[in-house]
């Protein structure tokens, strides 16, 4: 093992909050100072050569001092036994640069050096005090010298698999194996397993176990949703999954696929996708349907033990379930939810947020909120997949019951990962394998992680032993799926020569879940080989191979004589696979191993499926009874603290993590008007990059309410997902599809029967009365944690909970509404459409919440008559264009529906609550189903003639009107009850994410974008156009037929190549896919393309710094570099960076002519990913992109983690920026250079955006003109925008310039 010393790996302020931290732990440290090791397995010695190409490989990240080493070294590394995404990553990288032969794998550690006063060195005491706050357990591990790294390259004896002695010890002896391997199995199983081994008349092996216990887990049979049911005595019809498929029953239409495949699939629209033609290379729109692929997962159990990978993985599997539906299919884009207990924010805490406890084995639902979507967004980011919409609830109360108080809160958290795609026609049912197809792998290796999480995630939190939790925890790399999704893109691409005959996902269980599945999908065995495993540790046993939930894999179906061309799709994707075995017409499942010359597994189908007993629930219901609401404080007050309670306040810190903007087809993101305020109701997204159709998907949840009435919660959370997906343009309310993410306590007291009323209510009563179906959803059955605390038993136990997500084609994007009030300063009015006919039930409200208690009488959805006229008649005035904003009535009640309206609109309010009746708080507060809407004064009569013709007439109310003064004013006819400044309520409203973001991110960045919302001045994103985008430059060009080709470059993890091919091919040139395989094997030359043009994504997970894998790839590359060289020298050509392009093109100053002034990009100052819509003023270069858009301030979208640009000096940045060939700055909102964040994104000196060589031929960008060609790719655009963006000019002048 050689070492190299790395970069230091934290920054000044991120090494202080760390100081802090150890501090608390061991008083007497007074320095800590980190830095990155990198560790590198060879075969042999490496010389000096190699050791100095390594060293420049490896010479990645900001250029900052070094610290002293001194004191005590703790060493935190990747988990022995696994491969971490930095070392797959890093490891292609200097294969690909020629070192294969010579460099087995290389992994990466973190040197922490500590020391006590003067310096000295720790007692071992101290050290083990400090560990936990250095590392995280369940994916690293801590040694004390470098050289014991050298245990993640030991070789380990491969281990044989065992078996448990059914036939001499019986039933005591499965029982015992139950507890040790953490099966889960229930009395009913094991006896089930008993009685056919007994018939087998053989003792099974540990994997034959473990691969039942993963197949028949409640996470993977839901058994609970299929058992049947006594309650109270009485029997009862139906199973819960019964009631769910009633309202598919009862309502087919428009439905695909339903509860039969990975997610669902609806009807969409016919139009023109595009994408590369397989032949050609070339990119083109093909006319057919882009049918609706949707899918919500959740992943509570891993994200409460570490929630970093936990949300990652969860995002990781709900991916691949789109991907894997049919035969192949494309996911589009996602949604996320978090559902925590109390945040205790230190410094912030709030008076409602008592503490309790928790066990030791979880995180709190700080670290939780801290790392989890941290973890999700940072999946969602790399594998290139924008996330548009969510929800966030803290929540957890003290509650008396008959059986004493009890805690109701999310200790085990809601982790939601869900999303949309397309699907073709012809792939939307999967094929049938037949005998003799090849059963495939596809993707990562096998690593010792995720061992029985299938079975973890079905117990209680605290149910299991501690290793076994540890064990359940996955790792994440998301750069390997994107890998797979390219190739099964490419497979669905051939059309009827799609080779994926069948697909599945490799999720919960691993491979001992999939494979069978595959094969009994379509009434076969298979004969495998385990050794066939791609496996990175062969150490393991064949239980840990088997079974093991390493993730970014499928499997999958290919025949024969289509599997040389699915091999060379794989090769140049670089996407690993392996052919496990046949599929036989035998049904029974057998796993060679050649290792051994035995057998781990032989098994009939009938076995691992069959039918165990059916569970049946005999339960008892127990009613509850709470005391009417005592509030306290004055209205003021009351309204301060719901604006501040999490569930309410501004979700800035858990968006703009996030790229909202990848793939160029996102048209309504969270964000919202010229202050971009997040507080859309809804995501909207394109069908195609051309279409002006689409799809919407909102969320809805209320699940507070079930603490008081079960049913009730779940017929509002129905009812919440409607009213905010009605902001977006649907035909009708049957073209809404729902998925159900049903959370529970099952065995705790009264949860069976509350969960049975709440699906009953849904499935059997106002789904069907609204026209509504669930095709898909997901249940997690084991919502309470347990756990003993100074000798005391303590628990927490979640609501019954129900997270709908609705799905819906959308007639025309540009038509969808936000709650932006417009036109501020003309005669506009607000109505109020009460859809609970003038109820203002108070019970499970925030404002009931932040005085701890809950309430006597729950909110619900009394008629659903009432709730389809509302929205048939919202859709009748969204398309007469008669609303100007909306937003509906959901958690914080109308008050912060109101001032959200305010915030978006930057503006005031006069309102008047004297229509609502005298109960001024519960008519503030209350969180009944409804919406306000803009309207002009002029239309009011119309407006309210259409509510009436749909049943609403005397449910609506004129409450008052903006006001163009930065005062909310709330009235009773003439008594002022409170007038607040608006920018002040902003502030309330935002004190979370700001707590957070300084808690998280850079807190110089927090402070300044805190300064910003409260500035007074700001005009709002303040776009000025020196150009007419309607006017296409290029058309004379493009009349004469001639279309130039240019080559849409992509490396391995590039992700945004789509809307680069988009934006060229609307320019008139021939946009080629080609990828950095084709260059370096010589199966493409650029000698046939005018342009190049760098994509944006994560080449190689930017693991060597942003675009430096990929960079380097071409530098030490031989063929590539002289390859490139020749391109970058022919006068002729010209190319562009975007984003990872852009870091990769500076790193290749040298070989570029007139770029050597081109800096390098790190990690931005805020050491955050941002995703942001900003403002960048064009200035006169010669770049041939932007001539005649000088003097333009123009909207452009930021995606980023290292768009800082880094130069030698403070002198050399300020040199550069006065050689005029600064292409675009950064500006904030008065049209001024920004040097601040937010306005600022990543704190590049002189807001330097983007540069270009001394000829203008070869441009680089950090933020992406190509994801904003079209206006509706905007989040938000002036109204008088046509078609065509202001950036699409840019594409044009490339067209001008070649002539």
């Amino acid at each position: 093992m050689h070492t190299l010393r790395g970069a230091p790996a934290l920054s000044d302020f991120r090494l202080a909050k760390l100081l802090a931290q150890c501090r608390e732990r061991v008083p007497s440290v007074s320095s800590i100072y980190a830095e990155f090791v990198h560790l590198i397995d060879a075969p042999a010695p490496l010389s000096e050569a190699d050791l100095a190409t390594l060293g420049r490989l490896l010479d990645y990240g900001p250029r900052v001092a070094t610290g002293a080493r001194i004191g005590s070294l703790l060493l935190v590394l990747p988990r022995p036994g696994t491969i971490s995404p930095w070392s797959s990553k890093a490891t292609d990288i200097v294969h690909n640069c020629g070192l294969g032969e010579r460099v087995r794998r290389m992994e990466r550690g973190t040197a922490f050096f500590i020391a006590g006063p003067d310096g000295q060195a720790l007692q071992d005491a101290e050290l083990e005090r400090l560990k936990p706050v250095l590392h995280d357990r369940m994916t690293q591990a801590v040694v004390g010298r470098l050289e014991d790294a050298a245990i993640l390259f030991a070789g380990h004896t491969p281990r044989p698999f065992t078996t448990v002695d059914v036939l001499g010890g019986g039933r005591a002896a499965l029982v015992t194996a139950n507890r040790e391997l953490g099966l889960a199995l229930a009395d009913d199983e094991m006896d089930y397993l008993v009685a056919r081994f007994t018939e087998l008349k053989r003792n099974p092996t540990d994997v034959e176990l473990m691969m039942f216990a993963q197949a028949n887990s409640e996470h993977c049979r839901h058994k609970i949703f299929n058992a049947s049911w006594t309650i109270d005595g009485k029997p009862q019809e139906r199973s819960l999954f019964q009631a769910i498929k009633n309202t598919y029953v009862q309502h087919k239409e428009g439905v695909l696929g339903a509860y039969k495949d990975n997610a669902a699939v609806i009807e969409g629209f016919e139009v023109d996708r595009f994408f590369p033609s397989p032949e050609s290379g070339e990119w083109g729109s093909v006319r057919e349907p882009a049918h609706i692929m949707i899918k919500v997962e959740t992943h509570n159990h891993p994200t409460a033990i570490s929630p970093y990978p936990g949300a990652a993985t969860g995002a990781g599997g709900e991916i691949r379930d789109e991907g894997a539906t049919g035969r192949g299919a494309r996911p589009k884009a996602g949604l996320t939810g978090f559902s925590v207990s109390h945040l205790r924010i230190p410094g912030f805490e709030q008076p409602w947020e008592q503490p309790y406890g928790k066990p030791d084995r979880i995180v709190s639902a700080l670290d939780i909120m801290v790392d989890g979507p941290l973890g999700g967004a940072a999946f969602n980011n790399e594998f290139g997949r924008p996330n548009l919409t969510g929800y966030f609830r803290s929540y957890e109360v003290q509650v008396p019951t008959p059986g004493g108080v009890e805690v109701r809160g999310y200790h085990k958290p809601i982790m939601i990962a869900g999303g949309l795609g397309n699907i073709r026609a012809s792939h939307v049912q999967k094929g049938r394998l037949q005998p003799g197809d090849k059963l495939i792998v596809l993707g990562g290796p096998a690593m010792l992680i995720g061992l029985g999480g299938g079975a973890a995630s079905s117990m209680a939190q605290g149910a299991s032993a501690a290793d076994l939790d540890f064990a359940s925890v996955q790792r994440d790399n998301a750069e390997m799926e994107r890998r797979c999704q390219e190739v099964i893109d490419s497979c669905w691409a051939l059309g009827d020569k799609n080779p994926i005959r069948s697909i599945h996902d490799v999720g919960a269980g691993g491979l001992s879940n999939a494979v069978p599945e595959l094969a009994h999908d379509n009434d076969l065995g298979g004969r495998l080989e385990l050794r066939a495993v791609p496996n990175a540790e062969p150490g393991m046993s064949p239980v840990e191979i088997w079974c093991n939930e390493a993730q970014e894999r499928y499997v999958l179906g290919v025949a024969p004589e289509d599997l040389a061309r699915f091999a060379a799709l794989c090769e140049r994707e670089r996407a690993p696979f392996s052919v496990l075995g046949d599929a036989t017409a035998e049904q029974t499942l057998k796993l060679g191993d050649t290792q051994f010359g035995n057998a781990p597994i032989d098994l009939p189908m009938d076995v691992l499926f069959g039918k165990p007993p059916r569970m049946h629930r005999d339960v008892t219901s127990r009613p509850v009874s709470f005391a009417p609401l005592t509030l306290d404080g004055s209205l003021a007050l009351l309204a301060e603290r719901v604006l501040s309670h999490p569930t309410v306040a501004d979700k800035s810190f858990l968006i703009t993590i996030g790229d909202r903007t990848v793939s160029g087809l996102s048209s309504r993101d969270q964000m919202v008007g010229p202050w971009q305020v997040p507080v859309a109701d809804c995501a909207v997204t394109l069908s195609t990059v051309t279409s002006t159709t689409g799809e919407a998907m909102a969320m809805g949840e209320r699940t507070p309410l079930a603490l008081i009435d079960a049913a009730a919660s779940a017929r509002m959370a129905v009812g919440e997902a409607l009213t905010n997906i009605a902001a977006a343009r649907i035909g009708k309310l049957s073209d809404v599809k729902l998925s159900a993410n049903w959370m529970a306590a099952a065995g705790s007291p009264g949860e069976d029967a509350s969960l049975y009323a709440a699906v009953h209510a849904v499935g059997m009563e106002l789904c069907p009365a609204l026209g509504l179906t669930i095709p898909v959803g997901k249940d997690s059955m084991s919502m309470r944690t347990v756990w003993e605390e100074g000798g005391a038993r303590k628990a927490v136990t979640s609501p019954v909970s129900l997270i709908i997500s609705a799905f819906a084609p959308v007639l025309d994007v540009r038509k969808s509404l936000t709650p932006q009030l417009v036109d501020v300063a003309d005669d506009t009015r607000l109505l109020f459409i009460d859809l609970a006919r003038g109820k203002q039930r108070l019970g499970g409200s925030v404002v009931a919440h932040v005085h701890g208690q809950v309430g006597p009488e729950s909110p619900d959805v009394e008629d659903p008559a009432l709730l389809r006229g509302f929205f048939a008649a919202v859709q009748a005035l969204s398309e007469s264009g008669s609303l100007l904003a909306y937003h509906d009535r959901s958690d914080g009640g109308l008050w912060a529906t109101l001032c959200e309206m305010a915030f978006a609109g930057r503006c005031g309010l006069d309102v008047d609550l004297a229509p609502l009746g005298g109960d001024v708080t519960a008519a503030l507060f209350n969180e009944e189903l409804g919406a306000v809407v803009q309207v002009r004064a002029s239309d009011v009569a119309r407006v309210r003639e259409v509510l009436a013709q749909h049943g609403l007439s005397r449910d609506v109310h004129e409450l008052g009107r903006p006001v163009t003064a930065l005062q909310v004013r709330v009235r009773h006819g003439g008594d002022t009850l409170m007038a607040e400044d608006t920018l002040a309520l902003r502030r309330t409203w935002s004190r979370v994410s700001y707590e957070m973001q300084k808690l998280r991110d850079n807190p110089i960045c927090a402070d300044q974008e805190s300064a910003a919302r409260s500035d007074a001045s700001d005009p709002g994103l303040s776009p000025k156009l020196t150009f007419d985008p309607a006017q296409d430059v290029a058309a004379p060009f493009i009349a004469k037929g001639a279309r130039p080709r240019v080559a849409v470059l992509r490396e391995q993890g590039v992700n945004s190549q789509q809307e680069m091919a988009a934006a060229f091919t609307r320019a008139g040139f021939a946009a080629v896919d080609v990828h950095m395989s084709d260059i370096l094997s010589g199966r493409v030359s650029l000698e046939g393309f005018k342009g190049v043009l760098a994509c944006g994504g994560f080449s190689y997970g930017d693991v060597l710094g942003a675009g430096g894998g990929w960079a380097k790839s071409i530098l030490f590359n031989p063929r590539a570099r002289d390859a490139f060289a020749a391109f970058f020298a022919r006068p002729d050509s010209f190319g562009l960076g975007v984003c990872n392009g852009c870091q990769m093109m500076s790193q290749l100053k040298d070989i570029i002519p007139g770029a050597e002034h081109f800096p390098r990009f790190v990690r931005n100052a805020s050491e955050q990913y941002e995703a942001r819509l900003s403002l960048v003023e064009v200035s006169k270069t010669p770049s041939l992109f932007y001539q005649g858009m000088e003097g333009s301030r123009m909207l452009i979208v930021t995606s980023h983690g290292e768009g800082r640009a880094e130069f030698p000096s403070v002198e050399d940045a300020a040199r550069v920026n006065g050689l005029g060939l600064v292409t675009t700055r950064w500006v904030d909102n008065h049209g001024r250079v920004a040097e601040s964040y937010p306005a600022n994104p990543n704190g590049s000196p002189h807001g330097i955006a983007g540069l270009t060589t001394r000829d203008g031929r070869f441009t680089i960008t950090m933020p992406h003109p190509e994801r904003v060609h079209r206006s509706v790719q905007h989040s938000w655009r002036p109204r008088e925008w046509g078609d065509d963006g202001p950036w699409m000019r840019m594409f044009r002048n490339a067209r001008v310039w070649l002539g």
